[in-house]
């Protein structure tokens, strides 16, 4: 029997901040295996944990205690959890790609040129034609942000974080400042971008209906893995409701 091999494996993940005397408990050991070319959802209220969780498995932050390892497509196991900062710089530039809820795109730079920003540092990009062409934005290349809607600006943002060819696409509320049918339409690239170039994705999200066009769902609360529901099928996002 084949199984589909592992791309990140936490073990016990914490994370406490201070602010000022107060020690603030954002993750209370949690575990989650994320599998090579899924799609999960992450669902949970606000200061459920999802936002620090994301952070720590891109790369972005350091867990407090735990283990965390990256296992890239050859097989190799890289321990992340006490990296370097140097290391923690090399697994987000060249295996994640990041899409947050503001597009950051930067204002005075086309479409084109926008996603040009990371194809030039990546080591086996796509071009940069490619990548807006794979989210429907072949005939955008050379508009900059105050020419594309909200919509069009996201789907930059996404062309931008999959150029680079990443095994994983972390999503912060992908979806979070836009209108229900743009929204859709984000969502059914994120999917596309998943079944055509095999790519590991999570987004996390407190909307409950996302979940329905993922693989996995994984419910957080208070810190933890509150619940993980396994879709007998995947709902196709054009078919989302909410």
């Amino acid at each position: 029997m084949n199984t589909v091999p592992d791309a990140l494996v936490a073990r016990g993940l914490t994370r406490c901040y201070r602010m000022g005397e107060v020690t603030i408990q954002a993750l209370r050991g949690v575990d989650l295996t994320l599998k090579r070319g899924e799609l999960v959802v992450m669902l949970g209220a606000s200061g459920s944990g999802k936002s620090t969780l994301l952070n720590i498995l891109g790369g972005l932050d350091s867990p407090s205690e735990g283990e965390l390892r990256y296992v890239n497509r050859e097989g190799q196991a890289h321990t992340l959890s006490g990296a370097s900062q140097r290391a923690l710089t090399r697994f987000r530039r060249h295996h994640v790609g990041f899409v947050f809820q503001f597009y950051n795109l930067i204002s005075s730079l086309t479409a084109r040129e926008n996603v040009a920003v990371v194809t030039e540092i990546a080591r086996t990009p796509m071009a940069p034609e490619e990548a807006l062409a794979l989210v429907g934005l072949g005939e955008r290349l050379d508009h900059f942000p105050s020419q594309l809607s909200g919509g069009e600006q996201q789907r930059v943002a996404i062309a931008r974080a999959v150029a680079k060819r990443p095994e994983l696409l972390l999503c912060d509320e992908p979806t979070g400042a836009l209108d229900f049918r743009t929204g859709i339409r984000v969502l059914e690239v994120l999917e596309q971008v998943n079944r055509d170039t095999g790519t590991t994705v999570a987004i996390i999200t407190h909307n409950e209906v996302i979940g329905d066009m993922a693989d996995r769902v994984i419910r957080l609360r208070d810190g933890r893995v509150d619940d993980i529901r396994h879709n007998a099928e995947r709902r196709p996002a054009r078919e989302l409701r909410w």
